[in-house]
């Protein structure tokens, strides 16, 4: 089911027994940023009160800066319909530019490294996450476990034998898949630069330790995208980019986001 609608359903949209004692009299709506912010979800915001038979009208669109004050859309329908939809579209939009907000923020403290996302999003909204990094300024890694091949700190462990890892890793390479691996100490680091990979991950590293692994790999491996991972926020990222790293990974887009402050006035 569309996570819209699911939402929709959850806060009893089609149910709501407060709006009953108002007049269903047509009504104007303004949808306004209350702080400086990235928007994300305007369709997503357009979609929730198509569902409840009202009509968005956008103002601006997805990855767009807007000041506090500007208005992102126009809602007009039976007021009934508008307060029925108003907190779902309203939950969505704000979260969703939350998360393009802070990737921009550190988009812009990273550069010229990229930052990437990570798999730890909401349940059953990774695909608007995901779009709403991307609204951000930000990279996303993989969808879903099936979608490349990331082999990490558990994955060595539980093979046990980094012999048999090289062995591994060259057979993933030769059926042409792409692949990410971690290392969690320079030594590792040292090692995994010599294996057929894309992208090495050096994770938890502390910033003299980035500067270092990033200089010795360069010498095995010129071209090789290293990729700095673990305990990154805002206070960090420009420093850990700083390193020389091509790109940097950050959980923190999708599971700390702060939501944005929308509100809906009649």
């Amino acid at each position: 089911m569309d996570p819209v609608k699911q939402a929709l359903l959850e806060d009893g949209a089609f149910r709501d027994i407060t709006s009953a004692i108002i007049p269903n009299r047509r009504v104007a709506g303004r949808m306004l940023a209350k702080q400086d912010l990235v928007v994300c979800g305007i369709d997503v915001a357009r979609r929730a009160f198509r569902y409840v038979g009202v009509g968005f009208t956008p103002k601006v669109r997805d990855g767009a800066k807007a000041k506090k004050g500007t208005v992102l859309g126009i809602v007009t329908g039976p007021a009934r319909r508008v307060l029925a939809g108003e907190r779902t579209a309203l939950n969505f939009l704000q979260q969703l530019s939350g998360v393009a907000t802070i990737t921009r923020r550190f988009a812009e403290r990273a550069r010229p490294a990229r930052v990437f996302d990570t798999r730890k999003t909401t349940p059953g909204l990774r695909e608007l996450e995901k779009y709403a990094v991307r609204c951000g300024g930000g990279y996303n890694h993989r969808m879903g476990l099936q979608d490349g091949v990331m082999i990490k700190d558990n994955h060595i462990a539980a093979l046990g034998d980094l012999e048999e890892l090289r062995e591994k890793v060259g057979d993933l390479a030769a059926k042409g898949r792409p692949i990410v691996l971690e290392a969690s100490s320079h030594d590792q680091a040292l090692l995994f630069a010599t294996f057929p990979i894309q992208v090495l991950m050096l994770d938890n590293f502390s910033v003299p330790g980035l500067r270092r692994a990033v200089r010795a790999v360069r010498k095995i491996h010129p071209k090789l995208e290293i990729e700095a991972s673990g305990g990154v926020n805002l206070g960090t990222v420009r420093a850990i980019a700083a390193t020389g790293v091509d790109r940097v990974s950050v959980g923190a887009l999708t599971h700390s986001a702060p939501a944005v402050d929308i509100s809906l006035e009649l």
